[in-house]
């Protein structure tokens, strides 16, 4: 009974483990690929407001 307790208690850590890894690999990845993703949403916000621009001179 004892022995079958720990082996849980270990497997819990492990998930426990994964979890925190796999929030740690996603956190990196955000804070590498976040500014390049920003600057792409701004070129295409700038293209926008330069079609925008042009339709209203119409």
């Amino acid at each position: 009974m004892i022995g079958l307790r720990l082996e849980k208690g270990q497997g819990l850590v492990e998930y426990a483990l994964i979890l925190v890894l796999i929030a740690v690999i996603v956190l990196a990845v955000l804070l590498i690929l976040g500014p390049i993703i920003g600057n792409s949403f701004s070129e295409v916000n700038s293209e926008f407001e330069s079609v925008s621009y042009v339709l209203q001179m119409l």
